[in-house]
């Protein structure tokens, strides 16, 4: 833990004398098992109150403006128009033309639907992920080319959206896009390393560990949470000895 404050004090200390940090110097100072829901709250706030923004890399490297926008809430505010040059099959076209239909959400609204998250208002959650699919493509766009299809990234972007959704607390202060970003790039860059490591699995295993992960996808939407292991099981048909034993594999 005393190696986790001293990178954060470094942290704060760059961020200072640069007026921004980007969330690539979040991941390289504090990799994602120093980071869970409190710390990254924590981490949040404290660069929030040294008025401190969080860029990503490319729109640093783009261009620095004279006063730093938080990457996060340009890029919910991206439309779909910017992928024109990607070469897209007609079932992503179809799901970006529903999402640009979508409109975002300005901060009070953000909050309104926080509070209502918090009181375990299913709608509310549902309004709250919605209005921020454009901000998980923005996101997903930057990881083609990585081994997996660009709707596959897309779909593990949501996933970690919609626990961003889950763990946001409005009463820090930062807007839930900021927040949010850093769970998206999570579930996106653990899930291409995933894939990479699937290779090294046994073969006989491959199919198993699918069924599995697909099987939690589905209870991830169906529940709005992570499913135990006896619901996996109980869905898989096994028991949840054996769900255990094959998370342990993938």
């Amino acid at each position: 833990m005393s190696k986790y404050i001293e990178n954060v004090r470094d942290l704060l200390h760059e961020g200072r004398e640069k007026g921004f940090v980007t969330y690539e110097d979040i991941e390289k100072r504090l990799p994602a098992e120093y980071l869970n829901a409190d710390t990254l709250d924590n981490l949040y706030f404290n660069l929030m109150e040294l008025g401190i923004d969080v860029m990503e890399e490319t729109k640093v490297k783009e261009e620095v403006p004279e006063e730093p926008v938080p990457a996060a809430i340009a890029a919910a505010a991206e439309e779909s128009g910017d992928l024109e040059d990607l070469p897209l099959s007609d079932p992503v076209r179809m799901y970006l033309r529903e999402i640009g239909k979508i409109p975002l959400l300005t901060p009070e609204e953000e909050v309104e639907l926080a509070k209502r998250v918090e009181a375990e208002e299913a709608e509310a959650k549902a309004k709250l992920v919605e209005a921020n699919l454009r901000l998980v493509v923005s996101i997903a766009k930057k990881y083609i080319g990585r081994g997996m299809l660009f709707l596959d990234l897309i779909q593990e972007g949501n996933l970690g959206l919609i626990r961003a959704v889950e763990k946001f607390d409005y009463r820090k202060g930062y807007k839930f896009s900021t927040y949010a970003t850093w769970w998206i790039r999570q579930a996106i860059t653990r899930a291409i390393a995933d894939q990479a490591r699937t290779i090294r699995i046994p073969v006989h295993m491959v199919e198993t560990i699918n069924k599995l992960i697909r099987v939690s996808r589905q209870l991830v939407q169906r529940l709005g949470r992570e499913p135990r292991a006896d619901e996996i099981a109980r869905e898989m048909e096994i028991t949840a000895q054996k769900v255990e034993e094959i998370q342990k594999i993938a």
